[in-house]
């Protein structure tokens, strides 16, 4: 039986992968990969527990990416080098050159866990998976910025049309500029196929039009709460949601919306390196 499959941010979560931190994680030079500090390792890797241990006992199953990927500290990162589809997978190319090199560990380690590759992306194409957000499963909004392309967007475009009615480009603002990372997914995420939480003064116009004529309620972050990742928020089924702790406002908004919400410490994880839960986890299976 098919175990795989994944066109929803919202849908029960069945099946994740995560990368433990390894040695390359803990950076000599922050500046260079845009840490604001050198990670603890050990107590990355004790959050990084903690975090699977949530998962876990939330009846989710967890396979390891143990590829060895010497110097890729973002590799812990793994939504971002492919995109799970009811398919197979679609192998990205990473925006931020740093990365490059993790797509094919990652493919390696997909098809490992019985997930087969759809496509993947060539020539001059960029995309990262923390641009890329199902609306629904038939419907991929693609976040257009430093990290993914034009013609990132078009090879996707192109894969997937035998399998879902409309990819759809938002254009993503400068913010920081191209060092930074700043994903659409830093912008939005989806908790409920009716209820989002996201940063509305960075949102694309043309994004936010979409989800109001499908009658998305929207969640507001609190401008102090966005730099710590408020909006980043991984959905474990609808209305039940994993994020980062140190955002009470947040927080508060989404058990007001109805929603059941668990937070992780990720100071080292997470607040050092930006990447929240759904950067921490690539799902492989939603089951709809």
């Amino acid at each position: 039986m098919k175990s795989f499959g994944s066109q929803s941010m919202v849908a029960p979560l069945r099946k994740v992968m995560v990368r433990r931190p390894d040695e390359s994680f803990a950076v000599d030079n922050p500046v260079e990969w845009h840490y604001t500090g050198i990670p603890d390792l050990k107590a990355a890797q004790e959050e990084h527990d903690a975090l699977v241990g949530i998962l876990q006992s939330s009846g989710i199953e967890v396979i390891f990416h143990n590829a060895s990927l010497p110097l890729m500290a973002d590799s812990i990162y793994v939504f971002d080098p492919a995109l799970v589809t009811d398919a197979g997978a679609v192998i990205l190319r990473m925006g931020k050159a740093l990365r490059r090199g993790e797509e094919e560990a990652m493919e390696q380690q997909l098809k490992a866990a019985g997930v087969p590759v759809l496509g993947k992306l060539e020539g001059e194409a960029l995309a990262e998976g923390g641009d890329l957000l199902w609306l629904d499963n038939s419907t991929l909004a693609v976040g257009v910025g430093f990290r993914t392309n034009l013609e990132g967007f078009r090879q996707l475009r192109q894969i997937l049309a035998p399998l879902i009615t409309e990819v759809i480009p938002v254009d993503l603002p400068y913010w920081y500029g191209p060092d930074a990372c700043l994903h659409l997914l830093s912008l939005i995420s989806l908790v409920d196929d009716d209820l989002g939480i996201a940063y509305s003064k960075l949102l694309p116009v043309q994004l936010w039009q979409i989800l109001k004529n499908r009658g998305v309620d929207l969640i507001e972050v609190p401008a102090e709460e966005f730099p710590s990742m408020g909006g980043n928020v991984l959905a474990l089924e609808p209305r039940k949601c994993l994020m980062l702790a140190g955002n009470p406002v947040a927080k508060s908004r989404l058990e007001t919306a109805g929603c059941d919400v668990i937070t992780y410490k990720g100071d080292e994880i997470s607040l050092k390196a930006e990447g929240g839960p759904t950067c921490l986890t690539r799902p492989l299976w939603r089951k709809i």
